[in-house]
């Protein structure tokens, strides 16, 4: 054949070969995408794509090597298994005889090249025989590569000799490969968090994803010599139905990564939320009263990876008992009529265990959680589990026993965790629990829940078991000081479980599932008290991260009217616990200390309130002059003086006070005390307080734009306000304290860090800059894709003579200092605020007065600074 690429550099080709195969790759590529989208099976062109690198490699390599017998190209990995999708990788092995001449190489060299001048994803290596079993016997990834070697075009001779030097019996026995690939996929899950249910899941390497069902084909095809999974049927490891379900969320798997190639025109194997309601859209999914597209699609894509993660979790344990326990000839230890231990995992005595004695499906996770000497289930038994789950059904869970051994269960001090995922891994809960079945991969599109609400769920009880165990008492010492007291653990896990089982139903879930969970603690024989507490914590289980979060809990008649919602102690108890589990298993990223201060200062609150008496409620005055006490007891440990204290306080408003703890109230006073007055402005930095925060304290004459150049150079350096309070002294002075916390939910604890804050803080506050202060910082890309329309509403707070607004606005840089900005332009006093941020949603809260210190009443001025505060944030709004 005549090569183009050897023509005459001094008359060049007519046409570029370089052009040509650029132009071929991009036809075909046009070609499967079209087809893609005509509906033709993602099968056939995975395939399709394959030989249309066949093609190309081919030609190329005829046109380089010709006839040569020194060299062979294989197609290794996805592209051997002819699985390539349109941006994948194309792994290539070019195998050489020991030695080759400098031609040959010069040749090889010019080949690669060649290859990524086309801009093919190429993956290649050049190796020997021989190079290729040494770099197989220290590598488990090269022999797995090998395993799926195909020949394109070259010496036949030398890639057999490949294929016999690097089989199980010269390299990798079943044994060693099994092993390897088995702390390969754990490693590979502890990467991606454990879970298949990540807001972005990566459709490849999460648990439930393509590399699960390649795992299996791996060592099916090591220790069967299988070629394809439908081999595993033959060989009884699969039932038809269950290749089936593999077969069929591949294939789901497969057109998602197909369509994400297409989309991002990359290789990209993320669903990111910048492609999610398109793929929705795509895939033929429309918005409903109650679910979005996006959540819709999402959810079809967690079920089919929960699926296919039981399958593997249950093949993986069939191999593992045909290839490491070759126990086939151990005795059983029987355990009951029903159940017995076969090499540590458990099985039923015979295959219609469950026909004749149903209530055993529920039986098999009390005894998991009862005998420490069991491993597992052995795979015969998650096999016969799934396919009896139907018996579960109204009358069995009208049965007694059956109800009996649930809240067994859930009674028992060790393994609930456990139990409670394996019973939702196998689809046991939700067969028991029917409501449950509606949030099984039900997906939330927000940035708040990282998880689905069965994940997240189980997350919870998690939490919710680690409080009641000793060996995690540092964790949360209060929660588990607290939950030592709990009476009943089972009423909180029940609360658990049924929190959110109402979402997606439409309506308030909260109501909802409080039906739903008093029908369940009625039908299992709990009492009237113990069915309305558990009802009642399903209700109210948002109730004080609301309250913690969006109201100023330093405000003594905020704490009496929680408590007087709450009731009692016990109840306290109980709801404090729930909130701290839900609020660390929606989002374990956003959780941090300032969240832990938060809920931990509104328990202990209404904890006095209630000790005290709801019908003897503190008075304000006694409150303060309580702080005030103690914080000249603080005061005094550093030489403070008492005279000096109340001298300076005479200064201070009531909500001063009000809004601080004794601490707080000293280690400010005991600032300001030993400032010079010459030298202001007075910028303080604590590293850590009780809050869980840092705090920066600023004292200086009062001016224009303090607050909003304050929060905006704080936005610049990366930090999160979590709380602001702001006062004017009456001699005007601003006294500013600022909680923040920085980009990972953590304090500031860089000593040059906070040296360089307070120098650009001082040097803005020197300067009494009027001029609007621009946020460099980015937006998040995620929070592009949130349609959050601002929102402001006003509320007038008569008792402490404010104003409340609320501000509702999607998250971005900046906020605080626009507001800030607007607040000044209006003649507008910042009291107080509270910094919330839920997801892509800004939740804050403002305690504002008129410039004289009252209350804004006039509707008027309320709806133009609601316009102001719209139009302002609005322009900052990032494309989407």
């Amino acid at each position: 054949m005549n090569n183009p690429l050897r023509s005459d550099p001094r008359s060049p080709p007519a046409t570029n070969p370089l052009t040509v195969y650029r132009e071929r790759l991009r036809t075909d590529q046009q070609a499967l995408f079209q087809q893609f989208n005509q509906g033709v099976p993602v099968t056939t062109l995975v395939r399709q794509r394959s030989q249309q690198i066949d093609a190309v490699l081919r030609q190329i390599w005829n046109d380089y090597f010709g006839e040569t017998q020194s060299a062979a190209l294989i197609a290794v990995g996805g592209y051997g298994r002819q699985e390539l999708q349109p941006a994948s990788d194309i792994d290539i092995l070019i195998l050489i005889e020991p030695e080759i001449d400098t031609a040959l190489q010069d040749v090889l060299e010019r080949f690669i090249t060649l290859l990524w001048d086309l801009r093919l994803d190429i993956g290649h290596s050049v190796r020997s025989v021989a190079e290729c079993v040494a770099e197989s016997a220290k590598d488990v990834t090269v022999i797995t590569n090998l395993l799926e070697a195909r020949w394109l075009c070259g010496n036949p001779a030398l890639f057999e000799q490949m294929r016999e030097a690097t089989a199980p019996e010269q390299v990798w026995n079943s044994e060693q490969f099994f092993a390897a690939k088995t702390e390969e996929q754990c490693l590979r899950w502890q990467k991606y968090g454990g879970t298949a249910y990540n807001l972005e899941p990566n459709i490849k390497e999460n648990p439930g994803g393509l590399r699960d069902i390649q795992m299996i084909a791996w060592v099916a095809k090591r220790h069967f010599a299988a070629e394809t999974l439908h081999d595993l049927v033959n060989h009884g490891f699969l039932t038809e139905a269950e290749h089936q379900a593999l077969h069929d969320g591949q294939v789901l798997l497969w057109r998602i990564r197909f369509a994400l190639h297409q989309l991002t025109g990359r290789h990209e194997d993320r669903l990111l939320f910048d492609y999610q309601r398109t793929l929705a859209e795509q895939f033929g999914f429309c918005d409903g009263p109650n679910n979005l597209a996006v959540e819709q699609f999402m959810q079809q894509y967690y079920r089919t990876v929960q699926e296919l993660n039981r399958l593997n979790e249950m093949l993986l344990q069939l191999f593992r008992e045909a290839i490491l326990l070759h126990d086939a000839e151990v005795s059983p230890q029987p355990i009951n009529k029903r159940f017995q231990s076969r090499s540590g995992y458990l099985e039923v005595t015979a295959p219609n265990v469950f026909q004749r004695t149903p209530i055993a499906l529920l039986e098999v996770f009390h005894l998991l959680q009862t005998r420490s000497e069991l491993h597992g289930v052995r795979a015969s038994t998650i096999r016969l589990i799934r396919e009896n789950r139907h018996r579960i059904d109204d009358r069995f869970r009208a049965d007694l026993r059956a109800r009996s051994l649930f809240m067994e269960i859930l009674r028992e001090p060790f393994g609930i965790t456990g139990a409670i995922r394996r019973m939702n891994r196998y689809g046991v809960l939700a067969a028991y629990i029917p409501a449950f079945a509606n949030i099984v991969g039900r997906m939330q599109y927000d940035l708040l829940h990282v998880y689905t609400v069965d994940e997240h769920t189980l997350m919870l009880v998690r939490n919710l078991r680690r409080f009641a165990s000793p060996k995690h008492d540092d964790e949360f010492p209060l929660c588990s000081a607290v939950g030592r007291r709990i009476p009943k653990l089972e009423l909180l896990y029940l609360a658990g479980l049924f929190h959110d089982i109402a979402k997606g139903r439409g309506g308030d879930h909260s109501t909802l599932g409080a039906r739903d969970v008093w029908d369940f603690c009625q039908l299992h024989g709990l009492s009237e008290f113990d069915t309305r507490l558990v009802a009642w914590l399903v209700e109210q289980h948002l109730v004080m991260s609301m309250t913690a979060q969006r109201k100023d809990i330093s405000d003594p008649e905020v704490i009496q009217a929680f408590a007087e919602k709450i009731g009692d102690p016990m109840r306290l108890d109980y709801l404090y616990l729930l909130t701290v589990a839900d609020a660390r298993a929606t989002n374990p990223d956003r959780w941090n200390g300032w969240m832990d201060a938060l809920l931990r200062e509104l328990y202990q609150s209404t904890r006095r309130a209630l000790l005290r008496g709801l019908d003897n409620p503190q008075a304000q005055d006694d409150l303060i002059a309580q702080k005030q006490a103690e914080a000249v007891r603080l005061v005094a440990r550093y030489g403070g003086d008492s005279a000096a204290c109340a001298a300076l306080w005479q200064k201070f408003s009531v909500d001063f006070f009000l809004h601080h703890s004794p601490d707080e109230i000293a280690w400010q006073t005991r600032q300001i005390l030993a400032a010079d007055p010459a030298h202001l402005p007075l910028i303080v930095i604590r590293p850590v307080t009780i809050r869980g925060a840092t705090e920066i304290f600023i004292y200086t004459d009062d001016r224009p734009n303090l607050f909003a150049h304050t929060t905006a150079l704080l936005d610049q350096r990366g930090l999160s306000v979590m709380d602001a309070r702001v006062m004017t002294t009456s001699d005007g002075m601003a006294i500013n304290s600022y909680q923040v916390l920085d980009q990972d939910g953590t304090p500031v604890n860089d000593a040059h860090r906070m040296a360089e804050i307070r120098t650009k803080l001082a040097a803005i506050i020197a300067a009494q800059q009027e001029a609007r202060i621009a946020v460099a910082r980015a937006a998040s890309r995620r929070h592009r894709h949130f349609p959050i329309e601002t929102r402001v509403s006003f509320a007038i707070d008569a008792p402490n003579q404010r104003t409340i607004m609320r501000l509702t606005t999607l998250d971005r840089p900046g906020i605080l200092a626009e507001v800030g900005a607007v607040f000044q332009q209006c003649g507008i006093r910042l009291q107080n605020a509270k910094i919330a941020t839920v997801g892509a949603e800004v939740e804050d809260v403002f305690f504002i007065t008129n410039s004289d210190a009252t209350p804004i009443t006039c509707e008027t001025a309320l709806t133009c600074l609601r316009c102001a505060i719209h139009d302002r944030l609005e322009s900052l709004t990032p494309p989407r």
